[in-house]
């Protein structure tokens, strides 16, 4: 007798060291389960649990060599010994379950010809809470008291380790729920904004990041455009790689390819070494093309190159390099109506727009104004070391009712300009320097759209006394647009 009780004790060890470090109850189970059955040579089994999907209260957890593993084949066999336990909450063993007045009335223990039967109630503060189940068809007397003394202990051992396991996995699913709440916060760090549509734009976002698709960012100039690009590309797989953006309007035409593509030494006459395109530059990680819209059929061409074939080559160059690289791209353009007219490739188009991301001008979502402008408040009167705590409530409805053209950035530049300016510690109307604006300003009856916009230029031209640079600022333009309006409309021309 000593011999099976070492055999247990070295069972029982091995329980304690391997179940208590799985943390996992599904697959707890399963452990637990096969180490029943090896140590006491079963040749079936199945672990019975409470569950409030069955009619019965109980569910099969784990199951072995019954009939496929079908679960209601394993409680058919033994539906007479699990409701006995369950019921009574006492274990039950048979050396011969063919003879034992028990389970005469049992055709199924008959049918399948079991002989031996050891099923013991899995207990937690005297709660039934399941059964371990184990037969044999083999051998008559497979199980004795020994084999009952051992799974007793070892089935207490195993509820406690599922208990553990338990409270692990709903503590592991609440961190996980708080963990996705701070890194959803943590996401759209800086970005600010609670409106509806707003909140629309940011499931969007949230949805792509880890999704490695071109991605399409539309809206007018200032809507944020480049600072989604940053999120989407910081939370992906490629945060920790190159984030390169390129604004294809600033560089002239005959220089944007050798910046994207690179080129090789003697290509042409200032092409002195070999040099990495931006293309290249950005491998591993993520590139950001900006105003898209702007970019020459030529480049189109090879930029749908690089999208199909995933590589590049260099002006100047017969061989092709491979790159890895995500492209996000960003339009200010109705990029549908640039294909209508000819002027961008559909293909081209098409292949950047697999997922769009429309950022709705500011004027749309005037919800998001306060606290934006609460925002930029803040972090300008950090940066500018002044001692401005808040805003009037006339500086806020002039701001509410603001058109917006330059939207989010020119609110910014709007906000910083106020703290520059601002001589106590409340923003006022007179502070931001903003013009209540009339509906005939805006709706003057007779005004082309291109002629509205030549009225707004000149006027902010002149409110900035001519400063190109801080026009452009105002307006949420880039200085090339600005100089190339003002060159059509002979504006300043000496």
């Amino acid at each position: 007798m000593s011999e099976p009780r070492n055999d247990n004790f070295s069972a029982l060890y091995e329980v304690t060291q391997t179940i208590g470090s799985i943390l996992e109850p599904k697959r707890l189970l399963e452990q637990v389960l096969e180490i029943a059955m090896k140590h006491l040579d079963a040749e079936r089994g199945f672990l019975l649990l409470k569950g409030k999907e069955s009619e019965s209260g109980f569910t099969v957890a784990a199951s072995r060599n019954f009939a496929g593993d079908d679960q209601s084949s394993a409680l058919a066999a033994s539906s007479s010994v699990v409701k006995k336990v369950l019921t009574s909450g006492e274990s039950v063993l048979t050396v011969d379950a063919a003879t034992d007045e028990r389970f005469e009335a049992s055709r199924s223990i008959v049918a399948q010809k079991i002989l031996s039967i050891i099923c013991i109630p899995l207990k937690a503060q005297d709660l039934v809470r399941g059964a371990l189940y184990l037969d044999s068809a083999k051998t008559r007397g497979k199980f004795n008291n020994d084999s009952l003394q051992f799974l007793t202990v070892f089935g207490n051992l195993a509820t406690i380790a599922l208990d553990n396991a338990r409270s692990y996995e709903r503590l592991r699913v609440e961190n996980d729920r708080l963990r996705e709440g701070t890194e959803s916060a943590k996401l759209f760090e800086g970005i600010v904004g609670q409106s509806k549509e707003w909140t629309a734009v940011l499931d969007l976002v949230r949805r792509v990041v880890d999704v490695d698709v071109s991605v399409l960012i539309t809206g007018e100039t200032g809507t944020g455009k480049e600072l989604i690009a940053r999120t989407i590309h910081g939370q992906s797989g490629r945060a920790f790689k190159p984030f390169v953006a390129v604004n294809c309007s600033a560089i002239p035409e005959h220089l944007l390819e050798s910046e994207l593509f690179g080129y090789r030494k003697g290509a042409f006459t200032d092409a002195t070494s070999d040099r990495m395109g931006l293309l290249e530059y950005a491998h591993s990680g993520t590139l950001l093309l900006d105003e898209i819209g702007t970019l020459a059929p030529q480049l189109q061409s090879k930029l749908l190159r690089v999208l199909q074939e995933r590589e590049v080559r260099r002006v100047g160059d017969v061989e092709n390099r491979k790159i890895d690289v995500r492209i996000l791209a960003a339009t200010n353009r109705d990029l549908q109506e640039e294909v209508r007219k000819g002027l961008f490739r559909e293909d081209l188009f098409f292949r950047l727009n697999v997922i769009e991301i429309h950022l709705p001008p500011l004027r749309q979502r005037t919800a998001d104004i306060p606290p934006l402008a609460n925002y930029f408040l803040k972090k300008a009167a950090t940066n500018y070391k002044r001692p401005i705590s808040g805003m009037s409530p006339q500086a806020m409805q002039l701001l509410l009712t603001h058109p917006w053209q330059g939207n989010v950035r020119e609110l910014q530049n709007v906000i910083e300009r106020a703290v520059v300016l601002c001589s106590g510690e409340v923003v006022t109307e007179q502070d931001l320097q903003l013009q209540r604006v009339r509906e005939s300003d805006l709706l003057e009856s007779g005004l082309t759209l291109e002629e509205f916009e030549r009225k707004l230029v000149e006027r902010t031209l002149k409110e900035m006394k001519g400063n190109r640079t801080q026009t452009a600022e105002t307006l949420g333009v880039s200085l090339r647009w600005l100089q190339y309006r003002l060159k059509e409309w002979e504006i300043g021309k000496e």
